[in-house]
């Protein structure tokens, strides 16, 4: 059996996906910090931000919300000035109002609660056997991006929902040829 095969032969990417990806989470704040991160990803590889994410907990309080949702223009200004993160200003002024948004979905239901619901609170189990055949988004991921945007949430379109879902264990993507399947599958 071979890993997925977008998992390549870099040790931090075969890490993250060995031990990380698609494996159910559900806290409402890590929930939220993939979700930023994969807001983040948006027109750039995945593997660039795996390798600033602990650049990014650093630079964005542990991903704490309630901290960030305070943040102002000057917090903005930081953050443009930090090489160790993506500095796109749309992306980090979203973060701060996604961390708005975060809050009132997490005084209201909780922010994990309202997130797994999407999939009836348990994993979505694919079997696919390649690559080719893992859909960009879904009618779930697409339900969520509206949803989500209705809420005031942004950087979060169908596909960059669908990525938050795999990465998040809310559907199971590994490849069924993968060892990680099976295991990832019990989890659910």
């Amino acid at each position: 059996m071979e890993r997925c095969d977008w998992a390549g032969d870099d040790p931090l990417y075969i890490t993250y996906h060995d031990t990380e990806w698609g494996v159910p989470e559900r806290d409402s704040r890590a929930l939220w910090e993939t979700l930023v991160l994969e807001g983040f990803q948006a027109g750039l590889s995945w593997i660039t931000v795996l390798r600033k994410r602990e650049n990014f907990r650093a630079a964005f309080a542990g991903f704490d919300p309630d901290v960030i949702a305070g943040w102002g223009e000057a917090e903005v200004a930081r953050l443009l000035d930090d090489p160790g993160i993506i500095r796109h200003r749309g992306k980090i002024a979203a973060t701060i109002g996604n961390a708005r948004a975060w809050q009132e979905v997490e005084a209201e239901q909780g922010f994990a609660r309202y997130i797994w619901d999407f999939v009836d609170g348990r994993p979505v189990q694919n079997r696919f056997a390649t690559l080719a055949e893992v859909p960009a988004d879904t009618d779930i991921s697409r339900k969520l991006s509206k949803d989500l945007k209705r809420r005031g949430f942004r950087f979060c379109g169908p596909t960059i929902t669908y990525a938050f879902m795999q990465a998040a264990g809310l559907v199971n993507d590994h490849l069924v040829g993968c060892p990680c399947h099976d295991r990832v599958a019990r989890l659910g």
